[in-house]
């Protein structure tokens, strides 16, 4: 369970994440909601995790990316927004606390959550673009 202290600490990060970003993103940011939430729940994780295991689930992005929409296929998914989600959880765990004691983080720490908030921001942002996991990867956002 994450204290209401490292929610706050996650939101500031995230906060100052999105406001270093051009303004391009700022408006894509305007149009896609973007969704934080502590932990991905049970059933998005039997949606989205193959058989092949993988992780923790830092980040989503739900919807069709941009270089796969078309006029004859916006009726696919009627009703159902593009989004983005990133999961606090998962994405503090990848970080780490370095040492700095439970409920806190030292200057270290504090720089690596910063570091995999923006690249799990960034990889979301990247698919709704049409970027797959190879082109993600490629970036350094894999």
């Amino acid at each position: 369970m994450i204290s209401n202290r490292d929610r706050r600490q996650f939101d500031e990060v995230l906060d100052r994440v999105i406001a270093e970003l051009p303004p391009r993103l700022h408006e894509l940011l305007e149009e896609v909601p973007l969704i934080v939430e502590d932990e991905p729940d049970e059933a998005l994780l039997e949606d989205v995790i193959d058989d092949s295991g993988g992780g923790d689930l830092c980040g989503l992005h739900w919807g069709v990316p941009l270089t796969d929409r078309s006029v004859e296929a916006s009726g696919d998914q009627p009703g159902v927004p593009d989004r983005m989600m990133l999961f606090r959880g998962p994405i503090m765990r990848l970080a780490g606390d370095h040492g700095a004691g439970p409920g806190a983080r030292g200057r270290r720490g504090l720089t690596e959550l910063r570091r995999q908030v923006k690249i799990t921001l960034l990889h979301e942002v990247g698919h709704h673009f049409g970027l797959d996991e190879d082109d993600l990867t490629e970036l350094g956002y894999g």
